[in-house]
C-alpha cells in the first residue's frame, strides 16, 4: 500500500469499470472460498489516506519552516489530503477486498491498466511520486510569492522533446531558453503570449546550451488547449530571496501544490490566514497560480472530513467528481487559482457561508 498525493495522470472515474469489479466480487462472495477471495485481480482501490497540517509538524519538525525572512505563528489548520492506493506494483488487491471497497462509499476501484502501465515496477512509482512532489514543493513556493507580489528568479528548461513537435531537431533536452522572437523569458505565460502574437508565424527560440547561447527558428503550432505550442515539456528552476523546507516523508505526487501555497502565504504574512478554523483541500499549482486538477478527490474528501475539517478547497476542474461525494459535515469551495483559495479561506474565517461562495455543479 502506498500515500500518494493522487496525479490526475491515468486516471478514471472512480464509478468506471465497477460493473464489472462488481460481478467478479459478487462471484467471490458468494460462491468462492477465501482462499480463491484473495487471488489478485488486475484492479487498484482507492481509500481516504491521513491529512497533514501544513502549519503544523510531523515527526517533530514544522512542515514548512522559514530562513531568511520573518515569518509568522499560524493556527487551524490547512490540511493537505492524500490516498492509499492498494493494488499494482506495492501490493495486491483480492476478490474480497474488492467486494468489500464495492459497498464502502469512501472508496474507489479503478482498472490497474489506468494507474500503472504494464510493467511498471515500485521503484518506478516511488520514483516519479517523489520527483513530482519536489517539483510540487518549489512551485508552491513561486505560488506563494507570486500572490505575495515577493520578487524571484525563475528558468525555463527544456524537459522533453514529444516526436514531431516542431522544436524536434532544433531544441534539446536540458536547453534553457533565453528568449522567444526576441522577447526575454520571465515565465511560461510570457511565452504563451509572445507565440500568441506570432499566430503560428515562425519564431526564433535563443537557449542557452553548454554555457553558449544557440539560436534556432522553431514555427508554432496549435497545442489541445487550443494555443500556440512550440511543442516542449517544460521544467523551471527557482533562485529564491530566503529559504523555505518542506518536511513531509511517505507522501508523493503533486496534488499538494496549493496546499503548500497557502502554508506558505499564512506563514509570511501576520496573522492567521484561516481564523483558528479547520480547512483542508487539494490541487496542484503552477508558478502563475492556476489550480489543477487531481485524481482520488472523492477519497480526499471523506479524508478530510475524518480529520476533522469543515471547509474544503477543490480544484474547479474536479467538480464534476465532487458532486454527489461531499460527505456530511463538509462544505466544498471550488477554486481554479491560489488567489481564489485564499480569498475562500479568508472569507470563511471572517464568518461568510461557504454556500455563497464558488460551488461545484454538474
Amino acid at each position: 500500500m502506498s500515500v500518494d498525493g493522487g496525479s490526475a495522470t491515468g486516471r478514471i472515474k472512480r464509478t468506471s469499470g465497477r460493473g464489472l469489479a462488481a460481478a467478479i466480487a459478487g462471484l467471490a462472495a458468494l460462491v468462492l472460498g477465501g482462499t480463491v477471495a484473495a487471488v489478485p485481480v488486475p484492479y487498484v482501490v482507492e481509500s481516504p489516506g491521513p491529512a497533514y497540517n501544513t502549519l503544523g509538524q510531523t515527526a517533530g519538525k514544522d512542515v514548512i519552516s522559514i530562513s531568511g525572512r520573518d515569518s509568522y505563528p499560524a493556527s487551524g489548520a490547512l490540511d493537505l489530503t492524500t490516498v492509499y492506493i492498494n493494488g499494482g506494483p506495492n501490493s495486491d488487491v483480492g476478490l474480497l477486498e474488492l467486494a468489500r471497497s464495492w459497498f464502502d462509499q469512501s472508496r474507489g476501484i479503478l482498472p490497474l491498466r489506468a494507474v500503472y502501465p504494464p510493467g511498471t515496477t515500485s521503484q518506478q512509482v516511488a520514483d516519479e511520486n517523489a520527483a513530482q512532489m519536489q517539483d510540487s514543493e518549489q512551485t508552491s513556493v513561486a505560488a506563494a510569492l507570486s500572490d505575495l507580489g515577493i520578487h524571484y528568479e525563475q528558468q525555463l528548461n527544456v524537459a522533453a522533446i514529444p516526436d514531431g513537435s516542431p522544436s524536434a531537431g532544433k531544441l534539446k533536452v536540458g536547453d534553457r531558453l533565453v528568449s522567444v522572437a526576441g522577447t526575454a523569458v520571465t515565465s511560461l505565460s510570457a511565452v504563451q503570449k509572445v507565440l500568441a502574437t506570432a499566430a503560428g508565424a515562425p519564431v526564433d527560440v535563443v537557449v542557452l546550451r553548454d554555457g553558449a547561447q544557440v539560436s534556432e527558428q522553431v514555427t508554432p503550432t496549435k497545442g489541445q488547449q487550443g494555443t500556440w505550442v512550440i511543442g516542449v515539456g517544460i521544467a523551471y528552476t527557482y533562485t529564491f530571496p530566503f529559504s523555505v523546507s518542506i518536511s513531509l516523508d511517505r507522501v508523493g505526487g503533486p496534488s499538494a501544490g496549493m496546499m503548500f501555497a497557502l502554508g506558505i502565504v499564512d506563514k509570511l504574512t501576520p496573522g492567521d490566514l484561516t481564523g483558528g478554523k479547520h480547512v483542508a483541500g487539494t490541487g496542484t499549482i503552477s508558478p502563475d497560480g492556476a489550480v489543477g486538477a487531481i485524481g482520488g478527490i472523492d477519497q480526499k474528501l471523506y479524508g478530510a472530513r475524518a480529520a476533522g475539517a469543515t471547509l474544503f478547497l477543490a480544484p474547479a476542474d474536479n467538480c464534476d467528481e465532487v458532486v454527489g461525494h461531499v460527505p456530511q459535515g463538509l462544505s466544498v469551495v471550488k477554486v481554479s487559482t491560489l488567489g481564489e483559495a485564499r480569498a475562500a479561506v479568508e472569507g470563511y474565517a471572517q464568518g461568510k457561508d461557504p454556500s455563497t461562495m464558488p460551488q461545484c455543479t454538474r
